[in-house]
């Protein structure tokens, strides 16, 4: 009893006394959690004061993140779980990405149209991921996991201004009924940071969830209140979906860079095995020589990303029902790459063969990273794809669904230059995991944790992930530093180079430089990598300054 006390008043009281406070970096050795929840990374925190792992207090985290950061965090979406043990044994990836409904076609989203509605939800799996990670890895018992959550979402917690905010403005422009009612404020108007939300349908869904496990979810009363849902709006997932959806645990992408392992996300995900190429293209050239912000260094990058991602639109998508080319992960493919980079001129796209659709992912992802004073790490994205999914709230239970089918390609053979990118590999098919471009990633130096990161962005994820790791491992930058630092995206098609730093003065001459090469170059806002780096006895997590996020350390 006294536990719950200390943790439930943690929940309420802390956040606000925090408020104003700057807390986007916390180091301890015992144990720290980064995520863009400040609410969610205190939950992880206090998890592991209870005597909870790494998994433990990402579970736990996850489902904080489905009451306080509606945008991303979820029980009706999907994603990825990477955990690094601390016994030695390999690391471990847990695919819970949605999958498509039995009636789904592959011809079904043709005609294109907005996503937002009932038709785009795939199959949830945040539930079945989370419970799978916990029955292989979790200390304490379920229901301690998962009780945070369902006290945040009945009694209620406090927005900052940005959620607030955030809210007011999707209320507004919700056609769902149930969104309004849930989100809505009482008496109309707009919410106000400091104001406190209730969601008590959700709070007992999560009671269902924390009593029963997965069947608190897939069976029962959730499963007929999501069926429900499904037949009033359109949709296409059945009881019988919900029943048959699994969670996998898969062999994650590892290869080595610079004399570290590297362990990332396999397919579904495309993250991977585009990030094994692009570092493994770059591992060709001494990029510190060259210095972090060079037009030689830049140049390379942006080389290695077009190539990784043509790669990624020829060949990728689920393992389960199509080949992967297995040279795809290799250092003697990457090496024939880099030696068709030309070192004064940009590549042409369409050099690397034609563009073929596929429908842009969103960026409205979230990303969390964990350690426990074991040396355990957990890299976990996951997601609803757009910013509150589908826009559908599940009348009865209270949760979002996503729309995730839009990341199947919608066009076999359809091409263009615009930037739709896929290929055959990602058709619709029944129960067919969607790709998707979610990148978590362990770096591991002498069999530990050396850096743990990952990014919500759609596409550009893979290249956020990419320009963390080379600043850490290549450029020798602290964690704050490497994060901060402005990014880089090309992805193949669109021919154009995203320049976070583009309308910096500080680097004109780099754009100017980049631009006589060829390249053509904007400025974008890229990703946010809520990462840890493992240093002597002591991890520092950082969370990143684009998301308002924390990082909240265990003492």
């Amino acid at each position: 009893m006294k536990r719950t006390l200390r943790i439930s008043l943690l929940f309420f009281v802390l956040p606000s006394l925090l408020m104003g406070q700057d807390r986007r970096n916390a180091s301890s050795p015992f144990g720290v959690v980064a995520s863009s929840s400040p609410i969610a990374s205190d939950i992880g925190a206090a998890i592991m004061e209870q005597g909870g792992n790494a998994v433990d207090a990402a579970v736990a985290t996850a489902f904080a993140m489905a009451v306080t950061y509606p945008t991303a965090g979820n029980i009706g979406g999907g994603g990825f779980m990477l955990v690094h043990p601390s016994d030695g044994s390999p690391p471990v990836f847990i695919d819970y990405r949605e999958k498509a409904p039995l009636a789904s076609t592959p011809l079904m989203f043709a005609e294109g149209g907005s996503r937002k509605n009932h038709r785009y939800a795939g199959v949830p799996g945040t539930v079945r991921g989370l419970s799978l990670a916990h029955e292989l890895y979790g200390n304490l018992p379920w229901k301690n996991v998962v009780e945070p959550a369902v006290r945040l979402a009945k009694d209620g917690f406090v927005m900052h201004a940005g959620l607030a905010r955030s809210i007011s403005r999707t209320v507004q422009r919700s056609k769902n009924a149930e969104f309004k009612r849930v989100y809505g404020k009482a008496g109309g108007g707009q919410w106000q940071g400091g104001d406190k939300m209730v969601l008590s349908d959700l709070g007992a869904t999560l009671q269902r969830i924390a009593d029963h496990g997965t069947a608190g979810f897939y069976k029962g009363e959730t499963a007929k209140l999501l069926a429900a849902e499904m037949k009033r709006g359109g949709g296409f997932i059945t009881e019988e979906d919900l029943s048959r959806y699994r969670a996998r645990v898969r062999v994650p992408i590892h290869f080595t860079y610079r004399g570290f392992d590297v362990y990332s996300a396999p397919p579904p995900s495309s993250g991977g095995i585009t990030l094994a190429q692009m570092l493994q293209i770059l591992e060709n050239f001494d990029l510190k020589a060259l210095g972090r912000w060079s037009p030689q260094a830049h140049h390379l990058i942006i080389e290695a990303m077009r190539r990784g991602y043509a790669n990624r639109a020829k060949f990728l998508g689920d393992s389960d029902f199509v080949t992967i080319p297995d040279r795809l992960t290799t250092k003697s493919f990457a090496k024939e790459l880099a030696a068709s980079i030309d070192p004064k001129k940009a590549t042409a796209s369409d050099t690397l063969g034609p563009p073929i659709t596929e429908e842009e992912e969103s960026r409205e992802t979230t990303h969390f990273s964990v350690i426990d004073k074991t040396g355990m790490g957990v890299s976990n994205t996951y997601t609803l794809e757009a910013g509150y999914g589908s826009g559908v709230v599940v009348k009865g239970a209270g949760f979002l669904l996503n729309n995730e089918m839009g990341d199947f390609n919608p066009k076999p053979g359809v091409t263009n230059r615009k930037g739709t990118i896929g290929s055959s590999a990602n058709l619709i098919k029944p129960e067919k995991r969607m790709l998707s471009s979610m990148t978590p990633t362990i770096v591991g130096k002498n069999g530990k944790p050396y850096l743990i990161t990952g990014s919500p962005g759609g596409r550009t994820i893979i290249n956020t992930v990419l320009c963390v790791t080379i600043n850490v491992l290549d450029f020798g930058m602290d964690l704050r530093s490497a994060i901060d630092a402005p990014r880089t995206d090309h992805e193949w098609f669109p021919e154009r180079v995203r320049f976070a730093g583009a309308r910096d003065p500080a680097h004109a001459d780099l754009v100017k430089a980049l631009t006589a090469l060829g390249h053509k170059v904007s400025s974008g806002r890229l990703g946010d990598a809520n990462s840890i780096l493992c240093t002597g006895d002591t991890y520092h997590g950082a969370a990143d300054s684009r998301s308002g996020g924390v990082a909240a350390a265990k003492k």
